[in-house]
C-alpha cells in the first residue's frame, strides 16, 4: 500500500510536519519510514527500516531543515524489506535529481527497466518505482513536461509525492487506483494519501488529485495540469473495506460510516439466531456495530487486541503473520456460552480467522458464526496489495461451505459485492473490485514475482 506525504512552506518546519504526517498514515506501511528535505535546493534523504517513531528522533529531526519535504511508510509490494528499497528514493539524472515516493505498483515495468538499463541507467533498488523517478531524472524538457512525458508511458497505479529542484510535485495515475489528497495549511500547500494525516498536521481538505492530474508547488504557489486523460475512475474498493483509516474521506466518502454501512447489509442478507455480536478489532469493528445495529443483537468487545503488534495482514512474511496472530488477540469471560456473530472486513488467506474462531470455541463460546463484511477475495491484485499469488488467497479455489469448514466456524457468510457496493455510495463505475470480481480495469501480467528485480543470492 504504503503512505506518501509532502509540503512546502517558508516558515514552517515542514521536516516534523512531514513526521507527524507520516505518523498519521502508518497503517498503510510498518517496514520503512522516510523524509526527504530540501534546503535552498539542497536535498537530504532519512531513511530506515521500521516504523515512523524508530526511523527518526528529535536530533535527526533537527538536522532536516528546510522548504519542502515529502514522506514515505512503505508496504512492499515489489522489491525486498531492506534498506536499500525505503523510500523516499533518490535518482539523479542527466536532467535532474528526483526524490520520489510511490504508493502503487506498476504492470509495465519490466520493459521499461529493461529500457533504462539498455541506455545505461543505473538502478540502485529492486522497485518498480526508481523507474519512474528515473524517468523523470533523464527527461531534459521543463518539469511539469517531464512528469507529464512519464506519467504516458506507466501502466497500473501509482499516486507519487516527489521533490525536485525545491519544487513539490504529486500526481495520480488515470485510473486513480489509489487515494492522493490536496490540502492547505495557512497559505502552504500538503499532499497525502489520505485525509487523516492533513487533519493531524492542522491542514484543511481541499480537494483530490484528479485521476491522471499532476500538481507543483514552487515558490509561485500552486500549479496544476491534467497530463495525461483521465481513464474509467478505478479508485481501489478495499481502501473503504480495510486499508484506509476510518477516520478518512476516501472518494469524497468517509470510511467509517461506509464500513458501518457494510454491517448493515450483512445483517439484512445473511441474519443468524445469536446472543452477541463482536468485531475482530479494529477494522472489523465497525461493520460488526452496523450489523448489530440492523439486526438488533447487543454488541460489545469480547477480543482484547494489543495494540503493540502490527497489523497481521501486511506483514511480509508468512511466519511473522502467524506469531502476530497469536500474538495479537485475547478473548474475554464474555463469550463462555454465548452464540458469537463474529465480523471481520475481509479473509484474504484465511491464517487470522481460523485461528480466531478457534480462540473463541476454546474460550466457551456455543457457536461462532463468522459474516465478512466483504465479498470473497478470488483474485490477485497487481495496483499495489501483497496478494500477488492466487495460490494464497483462501476463498480463489474454495466454495463458502468449504470456507466455512477451513475457518472451523459454525457458520460464514460473505457481504455480497452488490451490497459492499451500496455502502460505499460510490458509483460501480468509479471503483476498482478485481480482487472480488476478477474484471480488471487495465491489462495486467499473468503472474508477479515480488523480487524479481532483486539480485540472485550468492
Amino acid at each position: 500500500m504504503c503512505g506518501v506525504f509532502g509540503i512546502r512552506s517558508e516558515e514552517r518546519d515542514v521536516s516534523r510536519l512531514a513526521y507527524f504526517g507520516l505518523f498519521a498514515l502508518q497503517h498503510r506501511g510498518q517496514e520503512a519510514a522516510g523524509i526527504a528535505v530540501s534546503d535552498g535546493g539542497r536535498l537530504t534523504v532519512l531513511r530506515e527500516i521500521g516504523l515512523v517513531a524508530h526511523a527518526f528522533d528529535e536530533q535527526q529531526l533537527q538536522a532536516l531543515p528546510g522548504e519542502v519535504a515529502i514522506g514515505h511508510t512503505r508496504y512492499s509490494t515489489t522489491g525486498a524489506n531492506k534498506w536499500a528499497n525505503a523510500q523516499p528514493l533518490i535518482h539523479h539524472g542527466r536532467a535532474r535529481t528526483v526524490a520520489l515516493g510511490h504508493n502503487g505498483n506498476l504492470v509495465n515495468v519490466e520493459e521499461l527497466r529493461d529500457e533504462l538499463i539498455g541506455d545505461g541507467v543505473k538502478l540502485a533498488s529492486g522497485l518498480d518505482s526508481e523507474v519512474i523517478a528515473a524517468l523523470i531524472a533523464r527527461d531534459p524538457a521543463p518539469l511539469a513536461d517531464a512528469v507529464a512525458a512519464t506519467m504516458a508511458r506507466l501502466e497500473g497505479a501509482y499516486s507519487v509525492t516527489a521533490l525536485v529542484d525545491g519544487t513539490l510535485v504529486a500526481f495520480r495515475d488515470p485510473f486513480g487506483f489509489r487515494p492522493l489528497t490536496l490540502g492547505q495549511l495557512g497559505e502552504d500547500w500538503v499532499i497525502a494519501s489520505e485525509t487523516c494525516a492533513l487533519d493531524l498536521v492542522g491542514a484543511d481538505v481541499v480537494r483530490d488529485v484528479q485521476p491522471g492530474e499532476v500538481v507543483w508547488v514552487d515558490e509561485e504557489g500552486l500549479h496544476a495540469a491534467q497530463a495525461v486523460p483521465s481513464g474509467r475512475n478505478a479508485l481501489c474498493i478495499f481502501e473503504h473495506v480495510y486499508f484506509a483509516r476510518p477516520d478518512s474521506r476516501v472518494g469524497g466518502v468517509e470510511v467509517h460510516g461506509a464500513r458501518v454501512r457494510m454491517g448493515e447489509r450483512l445483517a439484512e442478507e445473511a441474519p443468524v439466531e445469536a446472543d452477541l455480536v463482536i468485531g475482530i478489532p479494529d477494522s472489523g469493528t465497525p461493520a460488526a456495530i452496523g450489523f448489530s445495529k440492523a439486526s438488533g443483537i447487543p454488541f460489545n468487545e469480547a477480543l482484547i487486541k494489543n495494540r503493540y503488534v502490527a497489523r497481521t495482514f501486511i506483514q511480509p512474511e508468512q511466519g511473522m503473520r502467524e506469531q502476530g496472530i497469536r500474538m495479537k488477540f485475547n478473548p474475554l469471560d464474555e463469550v463462555e456460552g454465548k452464540r458469537i456473530v463474529a465480523v471481520d472486513d475481509s479473509i484474504v488467506r484465511g491464517n487470522t480467522m481460523r485461528q480466531l474462531v478457534q480462540m473463541l470455541l476454546d474460550a466457551g463460546a456455543a457457536e461462532v458464526h463468522v459474516r465478512i463484511s466483504s465479498p470473497p477475495v478470488v483474485s490477485p491484485c497487481f495496483y499495489g496489495i501483497d496478494m500477488a499469488d492466487e495460490d494464497e488467497l483462501a476463498a480463489a479455489h474454495r466454495s463458502v461451505e468449504e470456507m466455512r469448514a477451513h475457518v472451523g466456524a459454525t457458520s460464514l457468510h460473505y457481504l455480497s459485492v452488490d451490497g459492499m457496493q451500496a455502502a460505499t455510495t460510490l458509483p460501480e463505475d468509479s471503483v476498482c473490485r478485481a480482487c472480488f470480481t476478477r474484471n480488471y480495469p487495465t491489462s495486467v501480467p499473468p503472474k508477479v514475482e515480488k523480487l524479481r528485480f532483486e539480485p540472485a543470492p550468492a
